[in-house]
């Protein structure tokens, strides 16, 4: 028996107040966040990198988690900053009443960079124009503007050149409003050049010793996910958590195998049918039935975050315990998937399509894309339930 919930809505207008009665479905297809593995997975990091400070990466939802959600896990944690991406993630986070501060990864064009002087954030510079505007801004309004110096060793999409270094300081120690606490670059290919890697580390080294010459920078990092585990940074002293902090690190360690899933997507059985011999499944009929075949329609789709690239890639989902091969094309609310073979199952039965039995790991291999993809396409559709 499915109960349902009844939720009394007021809505007042100037003149009148109408009750009205609302009837709450439980949802299709929902994200289950288990806060506990998100801990854990942080103080994996703690032992391997006992000397260093923590800026877990929450940018673009916490990869699929939910921003305030995982910010609300991991605000009492002891980290230093929450990566994000632009000033209205930051600004949620305020909202939500995190403590700990957010940390603008990427630049901030100009309309936008009032808005972060006034509220503190810490920000990046990548070019001397940033630098005199975010000096203007805190002259402005009386304010220290915390920023990080970004340093260009090989990504070419943000950050001062080497050959810029030189001199810096002492035109940025002249702008008395900035604080320049940080110097960061970022690696392109920590996971798949590991030469290329090792001279970014020379790089970002010789860019630290250059500007620290006449300035003792705060917070020094470099190491983002793929390198976490791998790769050894003498001047550092902060990493960035992505990926890894939901669970997957992206070179092998034996620090990996302490990693758990955060992340479980379910939905549910929606509908059973019995399909003939020669019958196609789905748009196009990219798949033909070759005998009898029971097939479930489940209620999830492109348009909740289950890629379309999952199609005709022998993907899997998990229901009662077995694993069913999705079928056809996925569709934008629904998937079909083969149940021919389980003895027991039913409209409503609960199904796995990413999570412990259902590695994303996989589905990345399946879809032919990146990781993260797999978990920042779950869309806002998909409630997501902490646990």
């Amino acid at each position: 028996m499915i109960c349902y919930d009844y939720k009394i809505l007021e809505a007042r207008t100037r003149e009148t107040k109408v009750l009205h009665m609302q009837l709450q479905s439980p949802p299709r297809a929902w994200a289950e966040i288990s806060t506990d593995a998100l801990r854990h997975n942080l103080n994996v990091v703690r032992k391997a990198k006992p000397t260093h400070k923590l800026m877990p990466i929450i940018k673009a939802e916490a990869y699929g988690h939910g921003l305030e959600g995982v910010a609300r896990a991991l605000d009492n944690e002891g980290i230093e900053f929450f990566g994000v991406a632009t000033p209205a993630e930051a600004l949620r986070l305020k909202v939500a009443g995190i403590k700990t501060r957010p940390f603008l990864l990427g630049p901030c064009y100009p309309g936008e960079r009032e808005e972060v002087v006034q509220n503190g954030w810490r920000i990046s510079i990548s070019s001397m124009e940033e630098a005199q505007h975010y000096e203007s801004l805190g002259a402005l309004y009386n304010k220290q503007v915390p920023v990080h110096i970004c340093v260009d060793t090989g990504m070419g999409r943000s950050g001062f050149l080497p050959t810029e270094l030189p001199g810096m300081m002492a035109t940025l120690h002249e702008m008395k409003h900035l604080n320049c606490e940080g110097v960061f670059s970022h690696l392109s290919a920590a996971a798949e050049d590991i030469s290329f890697t090792h001279q970014q580390i020379g790089g970002f080294e010789d860019a630290v010793t250059e500007l620290g010459q006449h300035h003792d920078f705060e917070y020094k990092h470099l190491c983002s996910s793929a390198a976490v585990f791998n790769y050894k940074v003498p001047s550092s002293n902060m990493v960035r958590l992505g990926r890894i902090l939901y669970g997957f690190s992206p070179m092998p360690s034996p620090f990996n195998s302490q990693l758990q899933t955060t992340l479980t997507l379910y939905s549910r059985v929606m509908l059973i049918r019995t399909l003939p011999k020669n019958h196609g499944v789905s748009y196009n009929h990219c798949y033909i039935t070759r005998n009898l075949t029971k097939v479930a329609t489940i209620g999830i789709g492109y348009a909740d975050g289950y890629l379309q690239y999952l199609s005709n890639q022998d993907a899997k989902v998990f229901i009662n315990g077995q694993y069913c091969p999705v079928l056809g094309r996925i569709t934008m609310d629904q998937v079909m998937v083969d149940v021919t073979h389980l003895d027991e199952v039913q409209t409503g039965d609960l199904v796995e399509l990413m999570g412990p039995n259902v590695a994303w790991a996989e589905i990345t291999r399946q879809a032919n894309t990146i990781p993260s993809n797999v978990l920042t396409s779950i869309t806002a559709r998909v409630p997501r339930i902490y646990v």
